[in-house]
């Protein structure tokens, strides 16, 4: 299969929404959008590394923006391939991945192939395995293995919001609260200590939780404080001696990740469980200040875009916030409908953002 990359990216969308690429299965899209890169840009040295595709100039421009995104989908629910429909006066196309964030991939393919003079130089990467563990996400793999791919002035995800520029991210951190009883029959259960009933405290403390709103750039990040899972019980005579809950914390980037650690290890202290951090990954702030980025707030602003907010929830902005480097995500498509077995994308969006882009990456109007 082959795509146009000069086709309008609405087109374009849709065509990768017909590829499928669940993660750990994204050769055959990764193919396809290497070789069109290779074939239909100029200027841009194109490497495949695994199954993400980066490609690049070098035209010594003084700012490098990166576009980035994923090209992965979470598990198909006969929901490919896509098809668009005309609802409520506006036409939406429908498929997995069309919002999260095969559309954000669209707009960049087909930028790179029709802005001939940038005033930056880009980077394009499009990585594999995002929907899944960290361990095995494809940026992370540029990051340790091909780190100088990930220098620039701007990072631009593709991650969907709306045609909002949503600024850095929330930092998320699980841990696991375990309590210890003594196991007894139910007959006799006087002589046992019910592990389950040890956990009402944390249980008391989690409802009582009041979580912080953060101000940060004029984005307003909300923290969240959540029991995500519960477990215990031996069998249905016997007190349990062990029980535990998982929780996870969604936390302001002004916190690090080990500042939101300690604050959850604080939240439970006194309450007899042994506390431990399961995984973790650092929020990013915005960093809307610097030059590129308040650049691309005012071409959002002038040309019909959402605006600026903060992002709710993970992205790999956090990758390159750590690295310095100021992150954004800008994309078409709400991501409250990602992952949704009716998944769509408003067309509209992906022209909008296709445009602003556009602009932003001519100097028109800056």
């Amino acid at each position: 299969m082959t795509i146009d990359l000069r086709a309008d990216p609405i087109a374009l969308t849709a065509a990768l929404v017909d590829m499928p690429s669940v993660s750990r299965d994204e050769a055959a899209i990764a193919d396809v959008v290497a070789a069109a890169l290779r074939e239909q840009t100029e200027g841009f040295e194109v490497l495949r590394h695994g199954n993400t595709v980066l490609a690049r100039t070098d035209r010594g421009r003084p700012t490098r923006v990166i576009l980035a995104g994923h090209l992965d989908t979470v598990p198909i629910a006969d929901n490919v391939p896509g098809h668009v429909v005309v609802e409520d006066g506006e036409e939406r196309l429908y498929g997995c991945g069309s919002v999260d964030m095969k559309s954000g991939d669209a707009v960049f393919l087909h930028l790179a192939a029709t802005v001939a003079d940038p005033v930056c130089d880009l980077t394009l990467i499009f990585y594999d395995c995002e929907e899944i563990a960290a361990e095995f996400n494809g940026l992370g793999g540029i990051e340790r293995e091909l780190p100088e791919w990930l220098d620039a002035d701007l990072a631009i995800l593709g991650e969907p919001s709306g045609g909002w520029i949503e600024a850095g991210c929330q930092g998320t951190l699980r841990a696991r609260l375990t309590a210890s009883g003594t196991r007894a029959h139910t007959a006799r259960a006087w002589l046992g200590d019910n592990a389950i009933h040890d956990l009402a405290p944390v249980l008391e403390r989690l409802r009582d939780y009041r979580a912080r709103e953060v101000e940060i750039d004029g984005c307003v990040y909300r923290e969240g404080l959540s029991a995500v899972q519960v477990s215990g019980g031996v069998a249905g005579n016997v007190v349990p001696d062990e029980a535990e809950v998982v929780v996870n914390f969604r936390f302001a980037p002004d916190r690090t990740l080990d500042e939101a650690t300690e604050h959850v290890r604080q939240v439970f202290s006194g309450l007899g469980v042994e506390f431990e951090r399961t995984d973790g990954a650092p929020g990013a702030l915005p960093g809307l200040s610097a030059p590129a980025a308040k650049n691309l707030v005012e071409m959002v602003h002038t040309h019909g875009g959402g605006g600026v907010r903060a992002k709710y929830g993970w992205t790999d902005v956090s990758r390159f916030a750590a690295r310095g480097i100021p992150a954004v995500n800008f994309g078409p498509g709400d991501p409250n409908l990602a992952h949704k077995v009716d998944e769509h994308v408003p067309t509209a969006q992906i022209t909008t953002v296709a445009e602003i882009l556009r602009s932003y990456l001519t100097g028109a109007g800056v």
